[in-house]
């Protein structure tokens, strides 16, 4: 999931349009990329920060729900499981245990309203953007958006290589 060669072609052309107007957005690729490092600063995990948004010098991600750590780690598991995969448009309800069937479930319920919202300290710099966690969420069918992966699970490399990348 986080290695950016190994997506498809209307994957890596939508990650690079997302990342590409997202750092027009902002001010600009470095602004964007500042972002995403002070995000990787916050451990275990950026999302897991009680105050809810993360800023950098220039922007701000907000976000309207604390995610606690056993949502993380199903998340994490899911994208562990899916590491290397060239099909960025997988299920992650396609799980064998119903057990972890059931988890990936709930997960998805309290994941699914959080909106993330990234905005400049600067009004002239851009006016910012917004994402989801996922990007479908239908009754057995269920997509994480590939921007929330890149913003919070992959490296720093991945975003520069989305921002490189030419359509």
């Amino acid at each position: 999931m986080c290695n950016f060669n190994k997506q498809n072609e209307e994957t890596k052309a939508l990650l690079s349009l997302f990342m590409q107007k997202a750092a027009q957005n902002v001010g600009g690729e470095n602004y964007l990329l500042a972002l995403i490092e002070s995000m990787k600063e916050k451990k275990p995990n950026a999302l897991m920060f009680k105050g809810r948004q993360i800023a950098s010098n220039h922007t701000i991600i907000k976000w309207n729900k604390v995610v606690f750590k056993d949502k993380v780690e199903i998340l994490e598991e899911i994208l562990l499981s899916h590491k290397s995969s060239e099909e960025p448009d997988f299920n992650i309800l396609n799980n064998d245990s119903a057990k972890k069937r059931k988890n990936i479930l709930n997960m998805v319920k309290t994941l699914a309203p959080v909106e993330f919202i990234v905005t400049t300290q600067n009004h002239h710099d851009g006016a910012g953007f917004s994402f989801k966690v996922f990007d479908k969420v239908e009754n057995d069918y269920v997509k994480i958006n590939p921007i929330f992966v890149a913003m919070f699970f992959c490296g720093i490399e991945f975003t520069k290589k989305c921002l490189k990348y030419k359509v």
